[in-house]
């Protein structure tokens, strides 16, 4: 039967007893072996004479140390224990203070399948340079991975892409890059189960071991490998929207004591439509309107994608760990059916209208091989890790536009064009990296090195109005090539007092990048050299009250696809282009916290991004087209305070709610409007409420509500109208954990998808999307096997990867 409990409940006996004068302590460190701190250890001394009667009794601390004091000379027992380890007992004599050597703890093998899990609530914790979110054996260790991110305090989930702080997020899984697109990532993370996860780390100011590059992380802690044996799954997924559409997979996990082994596939045949409505009103110099066009859009996908991952660790001895990973995504045949109609207005009446029959047929595939050999040194918390990384990236895309013109003045007119493109992309990484203490400071150092050489074409044919035949165009056609290297260098210090807690480091960055536009014959190299400080300070006033500040120096460098000149055609009239004049950019960052009983945290933050790269849509008055295309803005700044409070309301209901209140503000020049700066600014709210409930009182039956409210938001040049998103969410396990059923029921208010609209000087256009953000999910998971094991997954970091 599992237990429930309100809170994590560590309880220790503290027997002290206290007779003559002598009295001493006895401290020390409790480690895995692997060398990682053991924390909330509980550490016990025992009378000698008996070796059951508790004398004193301590908890080891977040960096496994303990301390017991005011211990009588005397010959005792010390037992220390924690769950899945066996416990350790050493006679020890006090006779004066003692400082014990590391005191290891042995992985407990024998009574895996007799353990029973003690469900507890989630929890959050401020560390000096992130926020600690603690799901594991929690409500929420149910369900996958992916469930989690979507319910971690500060993340916002905008479409199928997760968001904190109004940025786009970097998912790590133990400190290693996951290296997928997003669709991909949410793939991958729907297919891995909850139970594996010890937290999820929000930083959002990463400190300088990782890439200068991109916004916040989301690191991913799994549990540890906790016994040897064969465990694996079976699952599926149906989803009802506009069509229907299924997902099915497997997993496979396999350990002994040096070999660890991890594999899985996942097939997701889908057919998907969006349908969008859309206006652009054309203005004159003077700013009236004399042409306005109505569009409906639809879309139908269909695609097959197969994603497969192998994982293995080897260890060789307790200080040299080998690990291997690869990521394999292959989609083909995804085909895209566009049918759009256009209504032409003149001031006062229909005058025309554009039929649009459009198709796209795509190839995409994805292979990632990741090596990594970590080398554990004598010095306790010392350790070198090399890494490397290859990524090879395919994608052959054929698309056909034609066009009906139709004027009612009787004139009909066909245009029709064909594109083929390809795009090939390799990316090498290399990196080492040193940790090590320093007394009571922690030192970390690295380089990395990261090689990446792209090359793109596309061909254009244009349909003859004559013949009827098509034909080359080599102006809208082009060869790009794209290189770039890039290598880097770090250093930081951590240091800890009785409260304050202080980290700083430094990160120096060389880029040497060069696009060669064969068509526009037309080179573009540079080379540049930055330095990315970052900087913590945290005190802890009491249990009660901390207060944190942190600095950080970034770098957003542009999307390989955005600097790829390249066209893609929704229309004759609406189309995508990329810019291979983009420049890197700089952003500062500033955040102040308040933490209050580790329960209410107020993040107060601003954050200057400079000339970051943006798509933004334009429209051309004079040709009648919109364009989407990828600029530097001018400036671009935002600020906020976010509230984030989580607490058990019962032992069977766990709520949390996160508030945003926040400023955007982006400056641009209007391209189509003389090129004068345009400032966008927006006061925003975003509020987001998540209740978890245990409906059985043996917790095998679990039930989630949440409620997403967004008043405004700005992308791009657009502004985007209020929108609310409620969802329902039942699970339930069978047979002893074995089986687990679960439904899911998204945007029950069909109020998710909203308006977007762009309104300035003579700019003037909007779109309602709509995908399938309504949907009923059904989920099934077999585990078969010592399905209780923790598994190795994990991916490595190669951060140039993100940008394909």
């Amino acid at each position: 039967m599992i237990k429930i409990y309100r809170l994590p409940q560590l309880l220790f006996l503290f027997f002290c007893s206290f007779s003559g004068f002598s009295q001493h302590s006895v401290e020390g460190r409790v480690l895995d072996p692997a060398r990682n701190p053991v924390a909330f250890a509980n550490v016990i001394l025992l009378n000698s004479e008996d070796s059951t009667s508790v004398y004193k009794g301590a908890v080891s601390s977040e960096n496994g140390e303990f301390l017991l004091s005011n211990i009588e000379e005397n010959d005792y027992l010390l037992k220390i224990s924690f769950v899945g380890f066996q416990d350790l007992l050493r006679k020890i004599e006090v006779s004066k203070d003692r400082k014990m050597s590391d005191l290891f703890l042995k992985e407990d093998t024998a009574t895996l399948n007799e353990v029973s899990i003690n469900y507890r609530n989630p929890s959050v914790k401020r560390e000096v340079d992130r926020l600690v979110f603690s799901v594991e054996n929690t409500t929420l260790s149910t369900g996958n991975s992916w469930d989690i991110l979507k319910k971690t305090p500060g993340v916002i989930l905008s479409g199928n892409s997760l968001m904190v702080r109004n940025q786009g997020v970097q998912v790590y899984i133990n400190d290693r890059k996951v290296q997928l697109t997003a669709s991909e990532l949410q793939t991958l993370l729907e297919n891995y189960s909850a139970e594996n996860i010890k937290s999820v780390e929000v930083i959002t100011t990463p400190p300088a071991r990782y890439d200068a590059e991109g916004g916040a992380i989301l690191n991913i802690i799994t549990s540890k490998s906790i016994a040897p044996g064969y465990k694996g799954n079976i699952n599926g997924a149906w989803t009802q929207a506009v069509y229907p559409k299924f997902q099915v997979g497997t997993s496979h996990y396999y350990k002994t004591d040096k070999l660890n082994v991890f594999g899985n596939y996942t097939y997701s045949p889908r057919k998907e439509f969006k349908e969008d409505e859309s206006y652009i009103n054309f203005r004159n110099d003077g700013g009236d309107i004399f042409s306005r066009w109505e569009t409906d859009f639809e879309r139908t996908t269909r695609s097959n994608a197969h994603n497969a991952n192998v994982l293995l660790d080897y260890y060789f001895d307790d200080n040299n760990i080998f690990n291997f990973s690869s990521s394999l995504t292959y989609s083909p045949n995804k085909t895209f059916d566009n049918d759009v109609f256009t209504r032409v207005f003149d001031r006062n009446s229909e005058v025309g209208s554009l039929i649009t029959d459009g198709d796209l047929e795509e190839d995409i595939s994805n292979a990632a091989f990741d090596l990594e050999y970590k080398h554990l040194l004598d010095k306790p918390g010392a350790q070198i890790t090399a890494r490397a990384h290859y990524t090879r990236f395919d994608q052959d895309r054929y698309q056909g536009i034609n066009t009906t013109i139709v004027d009612f003045d009787d004139a009909i007119y066909d245009y029709a064009f064909t594109t083929e493109a390809q795009q090939e992309t390799d990316i090498f990484t290399a990196q080492l990296d040193y940790l090590t203490p320093i007394g009571s400071a922690s030192f970390e150092s690295g380089v990395k090195a990261s090689i990446i050489g792209s090359e793109s074409g596309i061909n254009y044919f244009r349909m003859a109005l004559d013949t009827g035949e098509y034909y080359f165009e080599e102006d809208q056609s082009d060869n790009f090539l794209y290189d770039e290297n890039i290598y880097a260098a770090y250093f930081s210090l951590a240091k800890d007092w009785e409260s304050w807690s202080i980290k700083g480091g430094l990160r120096g960055e060389f880029t040497d990048r060069t696009g060669d536009s064969r068509s526009m014959e037309q080179i573009d190299s540079r080379e540049y050299f930055g330095l990315f400080p970052t900087f913590y300070l945290q005190h802890n006033f009491n249990d009660n009250h901390s207060l944190t500040f942190d600095y950080s120096r970034r770098i957003q460098r542009p999307r390989y696809e955005s600097l790829n000149p390249f066209r893609y055609y929704l229309t004759e009239f609406d189309f995508n282009s990329g810019n291979p004049d983009l420049k890197a950019s700089i952003s500062n960052n500033f955040t102040l916290s308040y933490a209050l009983k580790n329960e209410y945290f107020f993040d107060l933050y601003y954050r200057d991004s400079g000339e970051t790269p943006e798509t933004l849509s334009f429209q051309d008055n004079e040709l009648g087209l919109i364009r989407r295309v990828s600029v530097n803005l001018l400036d671009s700044q935002s600020y906020g305070l976010d509230i984030t409070h989580g607490r058990s309301i019962a032992n069977w209901w766990y709520t949390y709610a996160y508030v945003s209140i926040f400023n955007e503000e982006r400056t641009f020049a209007a391209i189509e409007s003389g090129d004068v700066p345009v400032t966008i600014e927006l006061d925003g709210f975003y509020g987001s409420l998540y209740n978890n409930f245990i409906i059985s009182k043996d917790g095998t039956f679990t039930g989630e509500l949440s409620l997403t409210y967004i008043s405004q938001f700005l992308t791009g040049s657009y502004i985007m109208d209020p929108m609310t998103t409620l969802s329902l969410g039942l699970r339930k396990t069978l047979w002893n954990n074995r089986a687990e059923v679960s439904v899911n029921v998204e945007d029950l208010l069909d109020e998710t998808n909203t308006w977007l609209r762009s309104r300035y000087l003579n700019q003037d256009n909007g779109y309602f999307p709509r995908p399938e953000t309504r949907y009923v999910r059904v989920g099934f998971k077999y585990n078969f096997g010592n399905f209780r094991l923790s598994d190795n997954q994990r991916a490595i970091e190669a951060a140039e990867r993100d940008r394909l």
